[in-house]
């Protein structure tokens, strides 16, 4: 495995390769949910590259960014164990120079749901998204559903910018005890932990409402408050959308996905499920 960490030398050693290649960006922490996403372009690709950076302009003003969990040594044997080519690990300065031209999420599903609660976050994520995609051009590139307007957003982006790069969605994956995967679910107590379960209780209830023929949204989000109401210490929204980030009435299968944002003890937390 090659560990690079200048811009010039990644694309000088991705233009060499002449096989197809799979593409994983992550901020590092690596846990099973982004083996997930490496296990599958491995499996598709010829090539996989994989690049660990704290992005810092998605992060705003008071959030995790000094804190945010980093592991270098332990992702790099990861990476290696898990047969990645090429590790790029870039510093802000590589990434980022002076008065830089900008990418902005669109105004309707840039700034809904996470997108309220955390303005100008997904213009960071597009920015940097963009960067990594023309410095690596991937014949495909690896993201999660947990993140799932983040998702959506750069299926968009792709899209309007005409980049070759096809965008690959991937299950979420979760502890045995339901809990989405996450770097941040280090920050959790056991007692917060314990509380936090109650995010995918909440989701698996609206499940079986919708197998048992429930088709409401409203009936569906309020059934799902009920059961994160007192676990959670706050609750930023519960929401159905269709897969371009609509908010629905009725739960279509195939068509909707059901959303949740809370906060257990100061850590924030985000989770959903594709119906």
């Amino acid at each position: 495995m090659r560990i690079v960490r200048e811009c010039a030398e990644l694309i000088a050693t991705r233009d060499a390769m002449e096989e197809s290649v799979g593409f994983v960006p992550t901020m590092g922490a690596l846990h099973e949910g982004h083996l997930s996403l490496i296990r599958r372009a491995r499996e598709e690709n010829d090539r996989v590259i994989v690049s660990i950076f704290v992005n810092p302009t998605q992060f705003l003003e008071g959030e995790d960014l000094e804190k945010y969990p980093r592991k270098e040594e332990a992702d790099r044997k990861i990476c290696e164990l898990a047969g990645v080519d090429l590790l790029f690990m870039p510093t802000p300065e590589a990434i980022y120079g002076a008065d830089e031209l900008r990418i902005e999420a669109p105004k309707v599903r840039g700034y809904i749901l996470e997108g309220a609660s955390r303005p100008g976050h997904f213009d960071g994520v597009l920015q940097v998204v963009m960067k990594l995609l023309n410095l690596t051009r991937p014949d495909r590139a690896y993201f999660g559903k947990k993140d799932a307007q983040q998702l959506v957003l750069v299926e968009q982006m792709v899209r309007n910018y005409f980049l070759r790069t096809r965008i690959v969605p991937c299950e979420i994956v979760r502890d045995p005890d339901g809990l989405a995967l996450s770097s941040r679910n280090v920050y959790l107590s056991p007692d917060e932990r314990r509380r936090a379960l109650a995010i995918s209780r909440s989701l698996k209830r609206a499940g079986k409402l919708i197998q048992s023929g429930v088709r409401e949204a409203s009936a569906i989000l309020e059934a799902m408050r009920g059961v994160l109401e007192g676990e959670v210490d706050e609750l930023e929204y519960v929401a159905a959308v269709d897969r371009e980030f609509r908010p629905v009435e009725r739960i279509e299968p195939g068509e909707a996905i059901l959303l949740v944002a809370a906060r257990v003890g100061t850590t924030r937390l985000i989770d959903n499920l594709w119906v």
